[in-house]
């Protein structure tokens, strides 16, 4: 008979006692787990959200405020005489800056750690905005500088969130962390597009800038005073959270100073199946954001106020998906309904198809009411992406995250260079026919990003993001002790 015999190597008692221990501190946790402000991650991820959410306020608000600059109305003519190839260029000149940052951001964010970055990134953005009226009046030119300058600065925003998390998300929890604070650029787009039309059309479209800016600036303290880093930082964290959180990541952290596999990372292919998504999502988001007051404005005959509160619509949708959806990706993980690769495929591809289906119907809707409901159907269907491809990144190398977001998103971010210019060459009539084919182009990149996705994305952390030297990691808690 053989004998069995036990394996104490110390390597294996050290990991099951961190297991044993993060175990106890996940039941502490869920007994109050409703009381989620006495959790410290959380306060991390509602003052992110407002940070997104302030930083897209700051961003959007010019797509509403143009068109106001740029029509006559009962108050006046317009102030400006911009066809629409001067504003695409306008538009876009957010997006020259916004791709020259990301990798930056991501690199400086993992040096001096994603509060500093993220803080002052948007900080510098709100006093950019508040000297935008005055800039503009001066000189077109000015405004297209300045707005590059923002794009620079709210460049560095979401990766520098992505270091955050590599630090403060368990892997359990990381999806809905995540969307947590992603949703508030869905959210601030939609505060920005009716409000923007209510200040513009009961104010003055430069108060825009001056009311937006201010509350970036009042979210600036609020986010340096409040936030830290790390954990290990936070003076203000439960001794039971912060050994919950370390030990859930015992595996995933990398020092400040640590180098990046390069070569690795360019050569991924499940890297660059998220890039490809990230790009085909980001034309139709970008273009959606720049483009749809006009659309609504031009074509669907709303005005001002009314514009930018149906604007609003899609992404209200998007939004209420996107924090949504996070739960639901995490449960069906927790669960073992799918796995990681299944969850971020299923939702990543469910979503562009279902996008690709309804923004081809608003092109051949003829009905104000079908145009605007399937533009919504659609952005809203589209927010089940954000638990797919924009988390996989903290999957497959959660300690390079920040880096791996800097380079997809710079990439990701040309569609908001090129589609408001090719907009401005394809609608030169304002026609109906014309924005159709603005939405079949948006399809097309949604049909791609579906298939490059299902069949080369991964949700298992990659070799070459390992930098745990163990060799038989233990991936689940189990009381009993290995034999051999």
């Amino acid at each position: 008979m053989n004998r069995t015999s036990v394996n104490f190597h110390p390597q294996n008692i050290s990991t099951f006692n961190n297991l044993e221990k993060n175990n106890n501190n996940i039941h502490d946790e869920d007994k109050f787990h409703w009381k989620f402000w006495k959790k410290r991650r959380y306060v991390v991820g509602l003052l992110a959200f407002f940070g997104f959410f302030v930083s897209y306020i700051l961003r959007a608000g010019l797509s509403i405020a143009i068109v106001v600059m740029t029509t006559s109305s009962n108050k006046g003519d317009a102030e400006f005489d911009w066809d629409l190839k001067l504003q695409g260029l306008i538009l876009s000149a957010f997006f020259y800056g916004y791709v020259s940052s990301q990798i930056f951001g991501g690199i400086l964010s993992s040096k001096i750690g994603g509060k500093k970055v993220l803080g002052f990134g948007i900080g510098i953005t709100a006093l950019l905005t508040i000297i935008t009226p005055p800039l503009t009046r001066t000189s077109v030119y000015l405004l297209i500088i300045v707005r590059v300058f923002v794009g620079i600065c709210e460049g560095v925003t979401f990766p520098s969130m992505h270091t955050m998390w590599t630090y403060w998300a368990p892997p359990v929890e990381r999806t809905r962390l995540a969307t947590l604070s992603l949703a508030g650029s869905i959210f601030g787009s939609v505060f920005a597009m009716p409000m923007s039309g209510v200040i513009a059309q009961r104010f003055n479209w430069d108060s825009i800038f001056y009311i937006y800016g201010s509350l970036g600036v009042l979210w600036f303290f609020l986010w340096i005073f409040f936030v830290f880093d790390k954990p290990d930082d936070d003076p203000y964290i439960s001794i039971t959270e912060r050994d919950y959180i370390n030990n859930s990541l015992a595996n995933d952290k990398t020092e400040k100073n640590s180098s990046y596999p390069w070569k690795s990372i360019l050569t991924s292919i499940p890297f660059w199946a998220i890039v490809v998504s990230h790009f085909c999502e980001s034309w139709g988001s970008q273009t959606m954001v720049t483009q749809l007051p006009i659309f609504m404005h031009d074509i669907l005959k709303f005005e001002t106020e009314q514009m930018g509160f149906v604007s609003a619509l899609p992404f209200f949708g998007m939004g209420v998906v996107v924090l949504f959806s996070g739960h639901i990706a995490d449960y069906l993980q927790s669960h073992n309904y799918l796995n990681t690769t299944q969850v971020r495929k299923v939702f990543t591809c469910g979503a562009f198809l279902g996008q690709t289906i309804f923004i081809v119907l608003a092109g051949f809707m003829t009905s104000t009411i079908f145009v605007v409901t399937c533009i919504t159907i659609a952005s809203t269907v589209g927010g089940f992406a954000w638990a797919g491809f924009m988390v996989n990144m903290l999957d497959i190398a959660p300690q390079h995250a920040s880096i791996l977001l800097g380079i997809s998103t710079t990439i990701s971010m040309v569609p908001g260079i090129i589609s408001p210019v090719l907009t401005g060459y394809i609608v030169t009539n304002k026609t109906a026919e014309e924005w159709r084919i603005v939405f079949i182009i948006i399809a097309v990149f949604y049909i791609i990003g579906a298939f490059i996705f299902a069949i080369f994305a991964s949700g298992k952390k990659q070799k070459w993001a390992d930098n745990s030297n163990k060799q038989n990691a233990v991936s689940y808690y189990n009381s009993a002790m290995v034999c051999e």
